[in-house]
């Protein structure tokens, strides 16, 4: 049978390349950073990470117009540290977590903070809060052999130029390695899933019109505006 459409599997762009990175799962972290923890009501003590997902096609770039979704009055930003991984599988040791890693990149988790915050009220999935279109900005990615693997980096956002959100890579509660090392303990991981790995303290709301900037130094920027 020949299907009357075609449908295009999702990419990043890779730094430095013509080729494209085919992405193929989203994961996320959630309050993965102490300061976020507590800004959002939550303990920050090292439990284990909690995971939730984006479909791959909500990817966006980096230097986007990007429409104001809608059912939402409450648009937030998440600036944050992603990792690409050219390497899968399940029950990966932390020791050996980071050959899995293709590159890094900068994210921008967009959340309809409205409707999450109805979900968690009502014990209801976040995936309308946050899977919606182009909820995952995403900067071009830098290989590992291009950066190798930071341990200490500023992230950072500005909204019209006032900073809003700042912070080290290195205040992350669970660091990288352990992170794909849980997250590879309830999924088999596979070449071209991303992780956006949690987002520092500072989140907040995004109205039409609103230049979003950010970044992970030695990594990359997002610069999308809102429409």
């Amino acid at each position: 049978m020949t299907l009357p459409f075609a449908v295009a599997a999702p990419t990043a762009e890779i730094a430095g390349s013509a080729d494209r990175f085919p992405v193929r799962r989203i994961f996320c972290v959630g309050k993965n950073y102490a300061d976020h923890a507590r800004e959002m009501g939550g303990d920050p003590t090292r439990e284990p990470p909690f995971f939730f997902s984006k479909p791959a096609d909500a990817l966006v770039g980096a230097t986007a117009d990007i429409a104001m979704p809608p059912r939402t009055d409450n648009l937030h930003h998440e600036i944050e540290l992603v990792v690409a991984l050219d390497k899968g599988g399940a029950n990966i040791a932390a020791a050996d977590a980071l050959s899995h890693i293709f590159g890094y990149a900068v994210g921008n988790d967009l959340t309809r903070r409205d409707l999450q915050a109805e979900a968690k009220a009502g014990g209801r999935p976040w995936d309308m809060a946050k899977g919606f279109d182009h909820s995952a900005v995403l900067s071009p990615i830098v290989p590992v052999a291009a950066v190798g693997h930071p341990a200490s980096a500023r992230i950072w956002l500005s909204v019209n130029g006032e900073a809003r959100q700042e912070g080290d890579i290195a205040d992350m509660i669970w660091p990288v390695a352990d992170i794909i090392a849980e997250l590879s303990a309830y999924v088999e991981l596979r070449p071209g899933d991303l992780i956006y790995t949690g987002t520092p303290a500072g989140v907040g709301r995004i109205v039409a019109g609103d230049v979003v900037e950010g970044g992970v130094d030695g990594i990359g920027t997002i610069a999308d505006r809102f429409l």
